[in-house]
């Protein structure tokens, strides 16, 4: 039903890729097409959570403009590393939280 994709019951888990572990999904595709749609089937909510502060100091550190279309391609590269892949660039003298 298109509801239930379009609205995800908040009771259901999904293993995320970011965190690597069980998490609370995103209740909508935050991003357009495919890719949109594999993030809400593979990152939480903590996930993407943790994607917006890092676009934050990319786009901060970088002095990157969103309504540039290069640093867009740029922030979306970096978004798919950073939830699919190698992790990404890190802003300069970013250090990772500690766990726990």
């Amino acid at each position: 039903n298109f509801w239930n994709n379009w609205i995800r019951d908040m009771s259901e888990k999904i293993q995320c890729v970011v965190l690597n572990r069980l998490a609370e999904p995103l209740a909508t595709a935050p991003w357009p097409g495919a890719l949109g749609q594999r993030i809400l089937g593979e990152v939480s909510r903590e996930g993407w959570q943790q994607w917006l502060s890092r676009q934050t100091m990319l786009i901060n550190e970088q002095r990157l403009s969103p309504i540039n279309p290069e640093h867009r391609a740029y922030l979306e590269a970096q978004m798919t590393a950073f939830l699919f892949g190698d992790g990404g660039d890190e802003p300069e003298g970013w250090v990772a939280p500690k766990e726990g």
